[in-house]
């Protein structure tokens, strides 16, 4: 007994704290990474998406909503890859479950609404509202791993992508509440 005990207090005390260390050999590590590598794979399958859902769309407004989240979309995957070469990782893409779904969805509510109606519009900004759900989910807790990991400057970069995606979600819910939603009814 006393035997398991010392070699148990051996083990514990080497395990990093996880607040001082980059813990690049750990197990967690190799989640963590493993899930950047699955926001990456979303992040580019949801860059090909976007265009389609903007030349969906019925109004102007979200349609450029669309366009301009293309564009931010294009600088998450640029932002990712930065985040890979800090980390001293291969770039690369795991498949993403969550987000092919979600994407399934989105060309679900184009398949099933008609063209040039307002009930499309809405069906796409809930489309694009549970993406923006599903990432910033993804990228705040992926913010708190790289913290206790010590990968603050991991964080920092992060966190400019996770306050970009909170934003395009309230864009997408101005344009829902300002005329979107009310006139898909009247529809």
């Amino acid at each position: 007994m006393e035997t398991t005990v010392k070699k148990n207090a051996k083990t514990r005390s080497k395990k990093p704290s996880g607040k001082t260390g980059k813990m690049e050999n750990s197990e967690f590590h190799e989640f963590f990474v493993d899930e950047l590598k699955d926001i990456y794979w979303a992040e580019k399958h949801l860059v090909k998406a976007l265009p389609k859902m903007k030349k969906a769309a019925t109004s102007p407004e979200l349609a450029s909503a669309f366009e301009k989240h293309t564009e931010e979309t294009n600088n998450h995957i640029a932002t990712l890859e930065q985040v890979f070469q800090l980390l001293d990782e291969k770039a690369q893409a795991k498949k993403c479950d969550a987000m092919e779904g979600l994407l399934k969805e989105a060309d679900g509510v184009i398949e099933d609404t008609d063209a040039g109606t307002l009930i499309r519009d809405a069906g796409l900004i809930l489309a694009a509202q549970k993406v923006e759900h599903y990432e910033i989910a993804t990228y705040g807790t992926l913010i708190v791993f790289a913290q206790n990991m010590g990968h603050n400057d991991v964080a920092e970069l992060l966190q400019f992508t996770l306050d970009n995606e909170k934003a395009t979600d309230v864009v997408l819910t101005e344009i829902a509440e300002s005329y979107v939603n009310e006139q898909a009814t009247a529809e």
